[in-house]
């Protein structure tokens, strides 16, 4: 065989394929819609592209050392000040953005065969990121009944199994749900009852809507300092989703190996890019520009909600962060729609991609089948644009 069978049990991501799909389609000449890919719709915003075209005049086109010290001392700040976690800098390491940041902490802390608790629903690369370090992804069921949220008796059932890691994300993808600061407290209790140690991905934390509160998971507890690692970037906050900057914040023995692990694999980061976020972390201008961004998105995830829930045979739970709307789309299975006999999420996606020119991502790809994936990261035109097709669809 000439691939590995590490890698021959990894298929594409699916919002990264289907995204592609819709593009090819509107490169043919055809009027797609596309909710699949979460990126955010605005522009980088002016003074962080002014600060990397600077570092580039500036000639800085070289190695950094030690992964940018001067936005690590940044990241350390706004983890005091925004977060309550005093993480020194020595402590933190900047990605090729949040999903590097991720594989690179799997990689270093997942053996062949540990057990690794992943809510479901669950962001697609949660479980290949496992399998890719050798483990063994043991999903912890979160039903729509339950808002899509795990309980502490689930943790202390699943960590009983011997597994190592539970991974958390709050607010999430693709269910844009968000841990409320006490029920994250009580399944902070419930993982000190055990060894487990929590990947805490906080990628949305900025992204939170109506009366919700955002907390850090490793805050709620001085022990749980050295059993959590911090994931972060400014993919979804500042909009810079192909400036590839993410971090990780951590117990010192975590962050060292990823630190080595990196120095084999890529180095550091592009150095202008790390300018670029240095101004997003210190300029002052960044609050306002994150919560007009912010405003924006709470406007267009609940009308789209709202939309959705007035569709027949359709039931959505109302986002509180993120920019996701994940709808249970199964009263719809068992039917005909075009020449697609819709039969699960997969089907769905495919009628609604070949008869409403509408792409979205199956919901069996985030470990439930009776829904799908649609982003308002994009204009409420565009938005309405494809509701109206894909409530055409379904009528």
């Amino acid at each position: 065989m000439r691939l590995s069978t590490r890698i021959s049990s990894v298929g594409e991501s699916t919002t990264i394929a289907i995204t592609a799909q819709a593009r090819k389609m509107q490169s043919q000449g055809l009027d797609v819609v596309s909710f699949a890919a979460g990126e955010p719709d605005f522009e980088t915003p002016a003074f962080i592209k002014d600060a990397a075209k600077a570092a580039l005049d500036a000639g800085d086109t070289k190695y950094t050392p030690r992964s940018g010290e001067k936005l690590r001392q940044a990241i350390s700040a706004k983890l005091a000040s925004e977060n309550k976690l005093a993480y020194p800098p020595e402590r933190i390491i900047v990605t090729f953005g949040g999903k590097h940041a991720l594989y690179a902490a799997f990689q270093c802390l997942v053996n062949p065969g540990d057990k690794v608790l992943i809510p479901a629903p669950y962001w697609v690369s949660y479980t290949e990121m496992v399998k890719l370090a050798g483990g063994e992804p043991v999903i912890v069921k979160a039903s729509s009944e339950q808002g899509f949220k795990i309980t502490p008796q689930q943790v202390l059932e699943a960590a009983s199994t011997g597994a190592k890691i539970l991974v958390m994300n709050s607010p999430s993808n693709p269910t844009s749900v968000t841990y409320s600061p006490d029920e994250l407290a009580a399944i902070a209790q419930a993982v000190l009852k055990t060894n487990l140690i929590v990947f805490s991905d906080e990628i949305y934390e900025k992204l939170i809507y109506g009366d919700t509160k955002f907390v850090s998971f490793a805050a709620l507890d001085p022990a749980l300092m050295d059993r959590t690692v911090t994931f972060n970037g400014l993919a979804k906050t500042f909009s810079m989703p192909g400036w590839r900057i993410g971090w990780a914040a951590g117990p010192g023995d975590i962050i060292t190996a990823m630190r080595n692990l990196l120095s084999h694999e890529t180095t550091n980061p592009v150095s202008f890019a790390q300018a670029g976020a240095l101004a997003a972390y210190t300029d002052p201008r960044s609050a306002q520009t994150i919560e007009s961004m912010r405003v924006e998105f709470e406007k267009r995830g609940r009308h789209m909600a709202q939309r959705l829930s007035a569709m027949p045979g359709v039931t959505c739970v109302r986002p509180t962060g993120a920019f996701y709307c994940f709808p249970n789309v199964s009263a719809h299975y068992g039917r005909s729609i075009g020449q697609t006999a819709v039969t699960n999420s997969t089907t769905f996606a495919k009628a609604a991609l070949n008869e409403a020119r509408v792409a979205l991502v199956p919901g069996v790809e985030f470990g439930d089948d009776d829904c799908v994936r649609l982003t308002f990261a994009t204009s409420l035109q565009q938005i309405d644009k494809g509701l109206d097709a894909l409530e055409k669809m379904l009528k």
